[in-house]
């Protein structure tokens, strides 16, 4: 087999989805247009709970491509930003979209677990968090990670069921 060179700069080898480096460098692009046309995005944290064993290795890349076919406009981006966690940026988007791709992405991974556990494994545990803004030239991008890496981890520190999407 052949490798390909035409992928490799900027996806993530073990899952497929795009990498931290080239997810930053479109959502900066994507944040000052929606600067300049006034329009809404969302930035969502994924943070599957996923423990390879030898009975199911890739799981986190079978996993991952489940979460890519619930994103259905090719504007959307899915990246790892670590071990843990995965940012999705949603474009041209408000509170009622967010929550559509939200719906989509739980049914997606519902799907999934179901599929697991009829095939006797335990199913996948994850964390979705995230934030929805109209970015303007008084809010700098660094605060919309930070906000949500701050809710990120509220959520995750927190006993009783939090708020999934929050507003800047």
């Amino acid at each position: 087999m052949i490798y390909s060179f035409s992928n490799s700069g900027f996806r993530d080898p073990e899952t497929g989805v795009y990498n931290q480096t080239y997810f930053m460098e479109v959502f900066n692009r994507e944040w000052h247009r929606h600067i300049r046309d006034r329009q809404g995005l969302a930035l969502l944290y994924l943070c599957p709970h996923i423990h390879e064993t030898i009975s199911q290795p890739k799981l986190l890349e079978l996993f991952m491509k489940q979460v890519q076919l619930s994103l259905l406009r090719t504007t959307d981006l899915l990246a790892r930003l670590n071990n843990r966690s995965f940012a999705l940026g949603i474009f041209d988007v408000n509170d009622h979209g967010t929550k559509v791709v939200i719906r989509r992405l739980e049914n997606k991974i519902g799907q999934f677990n179901q599929n697991l556990v009829s095939q006797r494994h335990n199913k996948i545990d994850y964390r979705l968090s995230g934030c929805v803004c109209v970015p303007n030239k008084e809010l700098y991008l660094d605060k919309l990670f930070e906000t949500v890496e701050k809710h990120n981890l509220a959520q995750q520190n927190s006993q009783t069921a939090s708020q999934q999407i929050i507003h800047m």
